[in-house]
């Protein structure tokens, strides 16, 4: 999977669905045929997963991460996000 470039998707109301992989060795964003991937080192306890995951996806849009909200998959590893400037 190649590094994700993605300013095309800060469009205001797109949401963005994304494959989390909790406990990894590094923290990436990555693109591929079968969507997106963001990878976090952090544990997936008490929201930490999720907050790491909001980070590094609004670094990859090149936007502020309190621009982007959980809609979908708070519990889960298929995750929704939505972007609102």
């Amino acid at each position: 999977m190649a590094k994700a470039d993605l300013s095309e998707f800060a469009e205001p109301g797109a949401e963005i669905a994304v494959r989390v992989t909790p406990r990894a060795s590094r923290n990436a964003v990555e693109a591929g045929p079968e969507g997106l991937r963001v990878l976090v080192t952090s544990v997936p306890e008490g929201g930490k997963a999720n907050a790491a995951v909001q980070k590094l996806l609004a670094r990859a849009l090149g936007v502020p991460k309190s621009s982007l909200t959980l809609v979908r998959g708070a519990k889960a590893r298929d995750k929704v996000f939505r972007y609102d400037p």
